[in-house]
C-alpha cells in the first residue's frame, strides 16, 4: 500500500507532499472530502501502534472540548479522531507496511529515505 492521508487546505500537508514527490502509484485521500473510514484507521493504528499516536493536540477543537484535562482511553481517540478529521495527525503516510504520522522534520526525513529505497 501507498496512500498518504492529508488535508488539501493545509499548507504543511501540501508542502511535504511536493517534498516527497510521491509516484502515481500513490494514492492521496483528503480526510476533509473523503472522510476516513473505521477500517482504514483501524490499519493506520495496527502500523503505529496506537490511535493516540494519530491523534493530534493542535486541532482548535482539543481546546474547545478541554480535552488536555481528560485522560481519553484508546477507544476514545478512535472515535475523536473518527468524528472529526482534525483530530488526526497529518499527514499520515504509509509505504507498504510502515507508516509515517505527522509533520516533523525527523518523520518527513524518514519517509523520504524509505521512498528512496523502494
Amino acid at each position: 500500500m501507498r496512500k498518504i492521508y492529508h488535508l488539501s487546505s493545509c499548507s504543511t500537508c501540501k508542502r511535504i507532499i511536493k517534498e516527497l514527490n510521491p509516484d502515481a502509484g500513490f494514492i492521496l485521500q483528503d480526510i476533509k472530502t473523503e472522510k476516513i473510514t473505521e477500517a482504514q484507521l483501524n490499519l493506520m493504528a495496527g502500523l503505529s501502534g496506537s490511535y493516540e499516536s494519530l491523534f493530534s493536540r493542535r486541532a482548535i477543537k482539543y481546546k474547545e472540548l478541554n480535552l488536555k484535562d481528560k485522560n481519553p482511553s484508546e477507544e476514545e481517540y478512535k472515535n475523536y479522531i473518527l468524528n472529526e478529521y482534525t483530530f488526526l495527525k497529518r499527514p499520515v503516510i504509509i509505504i507498504g507496511s510502515k507508516i509515517f504520522v505527522g509533520n516533523a522534520k525527523k518523520v518527513v526525513e524518514s519517509a523520504k529515505k524509505e521512498l528512496q529505497a523502494k
